[in-house]
């Protein structure tokens, strides 16, 4: 399996979109309406959105299996942890190992002695598995205007960090 992966430019931008457009809407509609996510991709992933992002210093990383984008993610250092705040990967690619081995990277592009972070829907049963999986324990429960009305009813998930 040839995975490879690289930290998104700005001119990765249109890539970028492409495949938050295509996860949220394959993977989504179960758990939230077409309308929420249509707003959510236009409010996180517009070009100036993520343009800004870069900007502001979030790290953004790209997936590809046989040179084909399949996965993006991104983490931030805060004062005393890591915020993980994107992880997505195509959902034809699950259970192929890409999402482990892609996590697996973006550890490698951190200090594993600071916790991470990150919040997830509660209603995303795979996404909820996966980060137990990698370590994570939830650690509180929220419910988060993101405007127009829509909430994101997440769990906020914590992974300690290794002894040294």
């Amino acid at each position: 399996m040839d995975i490879t992966f690289k930290r998104a430019a700005e001119s990765d931008i249109p890539v970028i979109y492409q495949l938050a457009d295509k996860i949220w809407h394959d993977h989504y509609p179960s758990i939230i309406t077409t309308e929420q996510i249509n707003y959510m991709l236009k409010a996180r992933y517009s070009e100036a959105v993520l343009k800004e992002q870069l900007q502001l210093g979030e790290q953004i990383y790209l997936a590809f299996f046989n040179d084909t984008p399949v996965a993006f993610g991104s983490i931030e250092l805060k004062e005393r942890y890591y915020y993980l705040h994107k992880f997505y990967v195509e959902v034809s690619e699950h259970r192929h190992g890409i999402g482990r081995q892609f996590f697996n990277y973006l550890l490698s592009q951190t200090d594993i002695s600071k916790p991470i972070r990150l919040q997830v829907n509660r209603q995303n049963f795979k996404a909820i598995n996966f980060y137990f999986k990698m370590g994570f324990t939830i650690e509180s429960v929220g419910d988060f205007h993101v405007g127009e009305g829509y909430y994101m009813n997440d769990f906020i998930m914590l992974r300690k960090p290794f002894a040294q």
